[in-house]
């Protein structure tokens, strides 16, 4: 009797198809939760020597994913090099496939695929964060990855990276949350109806309040704080301010598809409003814990090593 309830609901069209083979549930609301990966081989911006081309055709995609597969493979380090290098490919969760939708990046608005240009007082503060950076005076000049404060995959929006790129959803009954593997963050959305915060509360991933639209969920978020000015700075994501407001739209393309769409507008930060979307995929896998700041070493070392640089030879430890 469920099957059949839930085939005359989809037929009408007041849920969404499911996987073929795959029984649609009475409340697909509930279909949200579980966990679900965004690795993918779509570029956050559009590459420009793709230009106006805003999808691959399925041979198109296929030879996309070899370059990139190819692209990602491990490479001895070159005679000579200083490089140190980063993570070998054994610690990375590169994605293979390309977007379900064939986007040819994850940036869907401006039509070039690319982020749009900074304003230019964002740009001099992006600037100074950089510059800063090549230095490391203090904790403080480090990138807020560098500093477990913030990271591209908890967002919002929800950006993948090469590793970690997993999001665990639970509901509640009057709230979803969102668990972030890279850094253990968690987003509560609230779908009670209350109102934002006031706006001198300012959290690293906002102020989150949702609403359905039939079986899509949007989420508001305001109430950002200034994030410095140069949010992901590790993993060249992009800049924000207080004034950023975020709206995303999160829907099933399928029982195993989560579609994921979002808007920026942050008019003191970009030249225009910008949008994207990608598409994630449910994991059978569980999260482990990602524990950033547990015995940071690395940025202690990392200042060591700016100030050992900074000595004459022979000099004294500062």
């Amino acid at each position: 009797m469920r099957a059949f309830v839930a085939a005359v609901l989809t037929a009408l069209g007041l849920i969404p198809a499911l996987a073929a083979g795959q029984s649609a549930a009475l409340d697909p609301r509930a279909a949200f939760e579980g966990i679900w990966n965004s690795a993918t081989a779509t570029p956050l911006e559009r590459p420009r020597q793709l230009k106006d081309k805003a999808f691959f055709t399925p041979e198109e995609a296929a030879e996309w994913e070899r370059q990139i597969a190819e692209n990602n493979e491990e490479r001895p380090p070159q005679p000579g090099s200083r490089n140190t290098g980063t993570y070998n490919t054994f610690f990375r969760e590169f994605g293979s496939r390309v977007v379900r939708t064939r986007r040819t990046s994850i940036i869907t608005d401006p039509a070039d695929g690319r982020i749009p240009a900074l304003t230019p007082a964002a740009a001099e503060i992006k600037r100074l964060r950089v510059e800063r950076q090549k230095e490391l005076a203090s904790a403080q000049d480090a990138g807020l990855q560098d500093q477990c404060l913030a990271m591209l995959t908890a967002g919002p929006p929800m950006l993948p990276y090469s590793y970690n790129s997993n999001y665990q959803i639970v509901r509640t009954r009057d709230a979803f949350v969102v668990h972030v593997e890279m850094i253990h963050d968690a987003r509560i959305i609230h779908l009670d109806g209350r109102p934002h915060l006031p706006q001198n509360i300012r959290r690293w991933m906002g102020d989150s309040v949702g609403r359905w639209e039939g079986n899509t969920l949007v989420v508001d978020t305001t109430n950002f704080n200034d994030g410095g000015g140069f949010y992901g700075d590790a993993g060249g994501n992009f800049g924000w301010d207080q004034s950023l407001h975020l709206v995303e739209r999160l829907s099933l393309l399928d029982a195993d598809t989560l579609l994921y769409q979002f808007e920026i507008d942050n008019p003191t930060a970009f030249t225009q409003p910008w949008k994207g979307e990608l598409t994630m995929s449910r994991s059978s896998g569980r999260l482990f814990e990602y524990a950033c700041h547990e015995a940071n070493y690395s940025l202690v070392n990392m200042l060591r090593g700016y100030r050992a640089a900074e000595r004459p030879p022979g000099g004294p430890e500062r």
